[in-house]
């Protein structure tokens, strides 16, 4: 199991690129995750300008040890995207995660872990499937390479692909193909940000949807959401306590295999144990 996948990614909040007096703000904002915008929230005349200022701030940038800091880049089909990803490697910043929108295919991965690799970069990846051809092959594309550590659901996207409603039901096969995708590699999958500022309610509910689906967080567009994010996917204090008992028990096993209270626990069930820990963690910290 590699540790390093395993983080606290319970909520993840955009800020744009173009701005990066906004990146200590989005930092300091309670989500666990902070994603840099080069990609859709920036104007086409603003994409060269957006790079260069996030490539600049990254240099000086302080980030919290308990916050994920990912760089979504553009497209890599498209020119700004090969521009962010040549930029980025030869501004010598060793960024710690970069973001892949509009995936298509597994080549697309394995292409980007390849340039990676001959740049002695050891950069995370996360993934958003919001296509139809990455909903037809998510596994393959899932297994690409050892570097994701996290898949997205792009729903805007999809159900534009798909020509339904963005409704909750209505994309449910894709979400849960994505949750089947990300568990067979044992990384986190996070649902697509609630829209409707005015509707706290109903955010809360699509949340606690995805987190029963098997979703391990949700996206926000504005701060004021994150806490009730951070909320429904927090355990509470009997599943800390649970997962505490098998991670204990098994440490202290060989077998690889543990019963507690008359269930057979296996090494996948140590993962999830393991995540609730470290939300525990976190929240104890701060």
């Amino acid at each position: 199991m590699d540790q390093k996948k395993l983080r606290v990614r319970r909520s993840f909040i955009f800020t744009p690129g173009l701005k990066p007096d906004m990146f200590p703000k989005a930092i300091k904002s309670g989500a666990d995750m902070v994603c840099i915008e080069l990609e859709d929230g920036i104007a086409i005349k603003d994409k060269n300008e957006a790079r260069k200022n996030t490539i600049d701030a990254l240099k000086t940038l302080e980030v919290k040890s308990d916050v994920e800091l990912v760089v979504r880049v553009n497209c890599q089909r498209t020119q700004f995207g090969l521009l962010d990803l040549e930029s980025f490697i030869s501004s010598k910043i060793n960024i710690r995660a970069i973001m892949l929108p509009k995936v298509k295919t597994p080549d697309e991965i394995t292409f980007i872990d390849d340039l990676l690799t001959d740049s002695n970069l050891d950069t995370d990846l996360h993934v958003i499937m919001e296509t139809n051809d990455a909903l037809e092959s998510i596994y393959d594309i899932a297994h690409a390479s050892k570097r994701i550590v996290a898949l997205y659901f792009g729903g805007v996207d999809m159900a534009a692909e798909l020509r339904c409603e963005n409704s909750w039901e209505n994309l449910l096969y894709a979400r849960s193909k994505l949750v089947h995708a990300a568990a067979s590699i044992g990384v986190d999958v996070l649902d697509v940000p609630y829209l409707d500022l005015e509707n706290m309610e109903g955010m809360k509910k699509e949340a606690e949807l995805a987190k029963n689906l098997g979703f391990s967080g949700k996206g926000s567009i504005h701060p004021k959401q994150i806490d009730i994010l951070n909320k429904v996917f927090t355990p509470s204090k009997e599943e800390i306590d649970h997962a505490k008992k098998i991670v204990d028990q098994f440490n202290s096993s060989n077998t690889g295999l543990v019963v507690i209270d008359g269930k057979l626990i296996e090494k996948p069930v140590l993962r999830e144990m393991q995540r609730k820990i470290l939300i525990a963690d976190k929240i104890n910290k701060n």
